[in-house]
């Protein structure tokens, strides 16, 4: 699971209210400097940089809960279109896809999973966790193989594809490792590289602003 993730952003205020007061999601810590909000059971953290940067992750919801998320989020977000749909429906995966864009231009994807339920009225409980985090290097050959190193399998075959979108995970937790300059689906925006961190279980990964891989275990 993906524990935690921290992203870097210039729009440090506007993504707190974003999430804290729009999405009424739980701030846990607050400084000038950054803020972590709590998704289900993962943490994300946004920390404040000079340049701007943009990212494209993905949050886990209740397959049964999707219509009624929709229906929430519709009155706070503007969806992204694609071929003039709002939502999709991915067959390999079992799952329904929303889209939007937070304040600081991050490409957001609700997963409504059909295999997991909860029942009960919508809450912040039903941002269940962080289900995807893209990483976009020029590296892509090199940083797939490392992430398969520490534990993070590759969804289907052996071999990362250099110039293809590739998930690593298990689950409903993935990876989702691009290169540089691929269109984000649902968006009009190409992958760029810019440094983020994440925690996979145990394991504590970095990508530098470079591409570049680095991790250490947790403890």
């Amino acid at each position: 699971m993906i524990k935690s993730a921290t992203l870097y952003t210039n729009q440090l205020k506007a993504l707190k209210r974003f999430y804290g007061n729009l999405l009424e999601l739980d701030i846990t810590e607050s400084t000038t400097e950054q803020f972590t909000v709590r998704v289900g059971t993962s943490y994300l953290t946004f920390k404040q940089t000079e340049q701007p940067a943009f990212y494209h992750f993905a949050i886990n919801i209740p397959g049964n809960q999707f219509s009624m998320m929709k229906y929430w989020m519709q009155d706070r977000v503007t969806f992204n279109r694609e071929e003039g749909r709002d939502e999709v429906y991915f067959p390999s995966f079992d799952a329904d896809s929303m889209y939007f864009e937070d304040p600081a231009g991050n490409i957001v994807e609700l997963i409504g999973r059909r295999k997991r339920d909860l029942f009960g009225d919508l809450t912040k409980e039903s941002f269940l966790s962080l289900s995807e985090v893209g990483v976009v290097t020029p590296n892509v050959a090199e940083v797939g193989d490392e992430l398969q190193d520490v534990g993070i399998p590759l969804r289907s075959g052996t071999e990362v594809d250099p110039d293809e979108l590739n998930f690593l995970g298990r689950n409903d937790t993935f990876i989702v490792l691009v290169p540089t300059g691929r269109r984000w689906y649902f968006s009009k925006k190409t992958s760029e590289t810019f440094p983020l961190a994440f925690t996979w279980n145990d394991t504590h990964i970095q990508i530098g602003a470079d591409g570049k891989f680095t991790c250490s275990e947790e403890g």
